[in-house]
């Protein structure tokens, strides 16, 4: 079925993506695994392509683009690659909105402008050790000095994404206790500064995917955070994770559906080379059943994808609808990935296969910015259930 929600501009940016990914980071990629990590300074070239400053608007020298769309056609031409940029993963996607929407003239002005560059990287850091899911139960603390110029910052974050890398750092932390009809109550938003006295970054966790992703632990022991720091209203940072979260999901549902139709393309060109019995893999019947099979699932979630990209540039995309097209597309991307590598047969299990590394990569979309449990329970709550 032929797309329509990209136009021509899209798949000229798509074009200009795709000739950078196969000039710039497929021949060092395999470096990038070996490390762990992209080296810092790659994120330069990547601001100088203008990638991270599509969503900025342009007074921040940005492009002033207000759609996700153009970070759509970015995951799916890396997902085609069989590569990724690593913890800048959060950096536009997830941490650009909480900007836009929560920060005031004077931080957007100090912020901005370096994230769109590249020179300065953004991570969130919302999961603590023992918490999960629950995000009304952590533990870090903000609390005010006696003069109210500073917040002493305490605690400690685990799973951060880009937590290496990260220039600046929005921590979730309780500025004050919950409150008795409202646990939730309490939490604010802090943007901190990695090179602060007392921030501390952890191990570099030790995946059994995205490998080339910095997934950190970080602690503060008295970290001074100064109170122009604060990201929007004291004690509101629950409320602002909630009104964000959609595009997050939103993402891991299009990097779900992107892998799902890479996975095909590497089984099929896999498949039509592979000699088994003196003919291509590809002639069996076997395979071309789950190659087609493969292929309407892919088709179902690029339709939900889609759907969901229009809603969410229309500012119309529910929590709820958010939640719906995660869990179909992470449940449905694990399947169709699977599967194709069951085609490659025993190569499919070795590392210097990309089908391989995506088998890993994909795992962790059904666990991260919400479990398919939660997602569940998300949508049968919408349902009045």
């Amino acid at each position: 079925m032929r797309r329509d929600i990209y136009t021509e501009d899209h798949e000229a940016f798509r074009e200009t993506i795709r000739a950078f990914i196969e000039s710039e980071i497929v021949p060092v990629y395999g470096q990038w695994l070996e490390a762990g990590i992209v080296p810092r300074e790659f994120y330069k070239k990547v601001g100088e392509l203008g990638v991270f400053g599509i969503e900025v608007p342009e007074e921040f020298g940005g492009a002033g683009v207000d759609s996700y769309k153009y970070e759509a056609v970015m995951t799916e031409e890396m997902a085609r690659a069989g590569v990724s940029l690593g913890g800048s993963s959060v950096h536009i996607p997830l941490c650009l909105p909480y900007l836009l929407a929560q920060a005031n003239d004077e931080q957007k002005q100090r912020w901005l402008p370096a994230m769109a560059t590249g020179e300065a990287m953004f991570a969130i850091a919302m999961t603590e050790p023992g918490t999960g899911s629950d995000l009304a139960g952590m533990r870090t603390t903000a609390k005010l000095t006696e003069d109210g110029t500073h917040y002493v910052l305490n605690g400690s974050k685990t799973f951060i994404t880009g937590g290496v890398n990260a220039d600046r750092v929005i921590v979730c932390a309780r500025t004050s206790a919950p409150s008795e009809t409202d646990r939730r109550f309490g939490i604010s938003l802090l943007v901190v500064d990695t090179t602060s006295k007392g921030y501390e970054v952890g191990r570099k966790l030790d995946k059994i995917g995205l490998r080339v992703s910095d997934t950190a632990e970080l602690s503060f022991t008295d970290v001074l955070v100064p109170v122009e720091d604060l990201l929007g209203e004291e004690n509101q940072g629950f409320y602002y994770l909630g009104q964000h979260l959609p595009r997050e999901r939103l993402s891991i549902a299009v990097g779900a559906y992107a892998q799902g139709a890479a996975a095909i393309r590497f089984a099929k060109e896999y498949t039509q080379e592979r000699q088994v019995f003196g003919k291509p893999v590809a002639s069996f019947q076997n395979s071309k059943f789950e190659l087609a099979a493969c292929k309407a699932q892919v088709d179902a979630m690029e339709a939900v994808v889609d759907r969901a990209l229009e809603a969410y540039d229309k500012g119309e995309l529910t929590a709820a609808d958010a939640a719906s097209a995660k869990l179909f597309c992470t449940e449905a991307a694990s399947d169709v990935i699977d599967r194709c590598l069951q085609l490659h047969g025993g190569y499919g299990y070795m590392n210097e296969y990309p089908i391989a590394r995506l088998y890993a990569d994909n795992r962790v979309n059904r666990i991260y910015g919400g479990t398919s449990e939660v997602m569940r329970s998300i949508i049968a709550k919408n349902m009045g259930l």
